[in-house]
């Protein structure tokens, strides 16, 4: 049946028959409720429980009321940032005017005085004039902006009436002052 050949290949001796056969089945008639649902779900809009749509695209829109959030969520972020940045930017100049001569000293270890150690004390060096103060009240409003932003969405949550993202954010912000007061205390 199989010999070897000189070229070392695998031959057959052998003839394989082959045979196609095509078997032709007929259409059955579609379901009148299958056929009304998809010309349903080619031609209208689908609404979501949580008011958002898809067209006929597949393409998930917003509603009015999300887009509104969302570009106040995002502007929230992005003028905190810059806000916070800001701050930081102009106490760090002032800080480098009044000190930015002086020779570092390494040798010993001085930590952050008492008066940055709490935001009421941060407030109360800023109004004093101190430029470390005004780097520090940067740096609160940095960490203040994530945590309003967290709160807008719980009011916002909250008006809508949307109950399992109310439960949701506050799970978030407990945690988040959790973090906060536990630093203090």
């Amino acid at each position: 049946m199989y010999k070897i050949n000189s070229g070392f290949r695998w031959t057959t001796t052998a003839e394989t028959e082959r045979e196609i056969f095509a078997l032709a089945l007929a259409p059955e008639d579609i379901d009148s409720d299958l056929q009304q649902l998809e010309e349903h779900r080619l031609n209208n809009v689908g609404q979501f429980n949580h008011n958002c749509e898809m067209d006929s695209n597949k393409k998930l829109t917003k509603t009015q009321s999300e887009q509104e959030l969302e570009y106040l969520l995002s502007n929230l972020l992005k003028y905190g940032v810059l806000i916070a940045s800001a701050v930081v930017l102009f106490g760090g100049i002032l800080y480098l005017l009044h000190h930015g001569y002086e020779p570092a000293e390494y040798q010993f270890f001085r930590g952050t005085p008492s008066e940055f150690h709490s935001p009421g004390g941060i407030v109360t060096a800023v109004l004093s004039g101190s430029r470390r103060g005004i780097i520090q009240l940067g740096l609160l409003l940095l960490i203040a902006t994530p945590i309003l932003r967290v709160i807008v969405s719980l009011l916002s949550f909250l008006i809508r009436r949307e109950f399992i993202y109310v439960i949701i954010t506050s799970i978030v912000l407990a945690s988040l002052t959790y973090s906060l007061v536990g630093a203090y205390y």
